[in-house]
């Protein structure tokens, strides 16, 4: 595949080693769209989906939780997913789309304004992040109570290395005014995760949803892979920095992160139909 450029993206050599060099294999390819009807179709319909993955994840607690993607069309309002409905019953015809002040203009749902007040802060402050992802997750928000970074103890971990940040500011604090949202955005500055003290975890894209959804599910495992091996008391082997950083730009961008969720999307179009209804 030739190098392809999708929302600031660029897909080069690095990325061509995943790509098969016969072009007859079947290989997940980034779509292109020549009608902003079909673009904001298809950026729903990756929204539900991933709802569904997080459903599958057991990502759900109560009505807490928010996935958010931007608008092709119109960048100041962004898709979400309805308040109090489960992530496995998000669909295509029941996402809310909203402006930064937290007005519903389409849908019949009410958007929950503690999610509102992060994602709509994070898409004003940061024009080139389109989908966000957040949720109450057991082993992210244990490890947000140690108020540290991830260690390169693996691949996986590596993927986040020098990609992430811990936030201790509003730590614990249901964030419901404008200026927690906003604070909360400058953390986001050229990293793709948030590591909330005593919350939980962020993750965005500036890329596509798909990657946003991906990187939190694997951002919550290498929370839960750290907390087993510091649970056996021994201390890890770390990957060296070069290790790490090498790693990281072949497992850990934008596009593999699009790539990983493809399986997912997969499963999901087979075995969940409804949810484009």
């Amino acid at each position: 595949m030739n190098a392809v450029t999708e929302a600031g993206i660029h897909l080069g050599k690095r990325e061509s080693i995943y790509q098969p060099e016969n072009n007859d294999l079947i290989f997940p390819e980034i779509p292109t769209f020549t009608k902003v009807e079909d673009e904001r179709q298809h950026r729903k319909e990756r929204l539900v989906a991933a709802c569904r993955a997080f459903a599958i994840e057991k990502f759900d607690y109560g009505f807490a939780g928010h996935l958010t993607i931007r608008d092709p069309e119109h960048p100041n309002l962004y898709w979400t997913n309805p308040m109090a409905v489960h992530f496995d019953q998000v669909k295509v015809s029941n996402l809310l789309l909203a402006d930064h002040e937290g007005n519903v203009l389409e849908g019949k749902h009410a958007l929950n304004r503690a999610g509102f007040v992060l994602h709509a802060a994070v898409h004003e402050k940061h024009p080139d992040i389109i989908a966000m992802c957040h949720a109450h997750t057991v082993y992210g928000t244990a490890f947000a109570a140690l108020g540290k970074k991830l260690e390169p103890i693996s691949q996986d971990a590596a993927a986040f290395y020098e990609d992430h940040q811990v936030m201790c500011e509003q730590a614990g604090q249901v964030a419901v005014e404008e200026r927690a949202g906003y604070n909360f955005a400058g953390a986001l500055n050229k990293v793709k995760g948030i590591i909330h003290r005593n919350h939980g975890l962020m993750t965005v894209s500036r890329h596509s949803i798909e990657a946003a959804a991906f990187w939190f599910i694997a951002l919550e495992r290498c929370c839960k892979q750290q907390m087993l091996v510091e649970s056996t008391g021994i201390k890890p082997n770390l990957l060296p920095p070069e290790v790490a950083r090498y790693s990281r730009e072949h497992v850990g961008s934008e596009y593999i992160g699009w790539l990983h969720f493809q399986p997912i999307w997969g499963y999901l179009k087979e075995n969940q139909p409804d949810m484009f209804d």
